[in-house]
């Protein structure tokens, strides 16, 4: 890709696009997963629409409901030398296959000496706010950032949904691709670039406090830093996009900047990767802050059914608000 151009696109556009331009450039990317074809109308969602037609059932195969299947499937294929975009609908749905995910595709290259390359995407959809309940609205991320070997991403805008992905199918490591899907359907200005994994962005720049957060958290904190900026509180907002290996650096200097940090996340607090953040925050900025380092996450439970318990149980920004307020104060 030699040359950047922008057009709107909504996440779901962004990711066909990234998929539809890494097919055309490498007959070795593949698409599998349950309805990607377009007889199944390109996926729950859409965002496979139009592949099968241009690349043939060969290169996008809609798989039986079976999760074991796809991934183990993704990992002989990327073993043969193919690059495959596993799509596993929901991310608590990953668990069924979290033995193929964890023991297999997130070790065969140390297994192997470095011998063995692992080159899988496993594309997943989350997020609450449409009330589906607690086994279809999970943030999972902290267990696969725990896991040596896997890398993880998460857009929170098309942008970066676009050249995520493309960076995500050329990595030689098993790369978790979350989507959320209330950021769906909101389009954006999308240079289409490479993202490099690994590398956050300061998607706001500020002097009072530091926000650092990934996927619809950024959302609604950009939302919160214009309000406040109204009333004279200046607020750095750091987009992680790559949970793992997350920007040590990026996030660092900002927070020694501002002196304040707030980690947000739509995964419940308790052992989340706010607790990772902030811990090497202390450790590096100790004595450099003007207060300790906040987290922000969902209740520990299972995501409610409920509408008004939902919205309870998720990061609102009117918490977001209130935390840097308090951080402020």
């Amino acid at each position: 890709m030699t040359e950047a151009t922008t057009q709107k696109m909504t996440v779901i556009e962004a990711i066909n696009t990234a998929l539809h331009e890494a097919m055309e450039a490498d007959p070795k990317v593949l698409v599998l997963g349950e309805e990607v074809g377009d007889e199944q109308d390109g996926g729950v969602m859409g965002v496979t629409k139009g592949l099968s037609t241009k690349f043939g059932k060969d290169r996008v195969k809609s798989t039986p409901i079976s999760e074991q299947a796809i991934i183990g499937a993704a990992i002989g294929a990327s073993v043969g030398g193919y690059k495959p975009v596993a799509e596993i609908m929901l991310m608590n749905f990953t668990t069924v296959a979290m033995d193929m995910i964890v023991n297999h595709a997130a070790k065969l290259r140390f297994m192997s000496g470095g011998q063995t390359n692992v080159p899988i995407v496993i594309r997943t959809m989350t997020g609450a706010g449409f009330s589906t309940g607690g086994q279809h609205s999970d943030y999972l991320e902290a267990w696969f950032a725990h896991t040596a070997g896997m890398k993880v991403v998460a857009p929170s805008n098309p942008e970066d949904a676009y050249g995520l992905m493309r960076a995500a199918i050329d990595d030689p490591d098993p790369v978790l691709f979350i989507e959320n899907l209330p950021t769906y359907w909101t389009p954006h200005p999308v240079k289409k670039q490479v993202v490099p994994i690994g590398k956050a962005k300061v998607a706001r720049e500020g002097s009072d406090v530091t926000v650092i957060g990934h996927s619809l958290m950024i959302v609604h904190a950009l939302a919160v830093a214009e309000k406040l900026a109204g009333e004279g509180i200046s607020v750095e907002v750091v987009d992680l996009r790559t949970i793992s290996p997350w920007d040590r650096e990026t996030v660092l200097a900002s927070a020694r900047k501002t002196g304040r940090a707030l980690v947000v996340h739509e995964a419940v607090k308790q052992f989340g990767i706010g607790a990772e953040i902030a811990s090497v925050i202390n450790e590096e900025l100790w004595g450099q802050l003007k207060a300790p380092v906040k987290r922000l996450g969902a209740a520990f439970a299972p995501v409610p059914f409920s509408k008004p318990l939902e919205t309870a149980f998720v990061p609102q920004p009117a918490d977001i608000e209130a935390a840097i307020r308090a951080l402020v104060a």
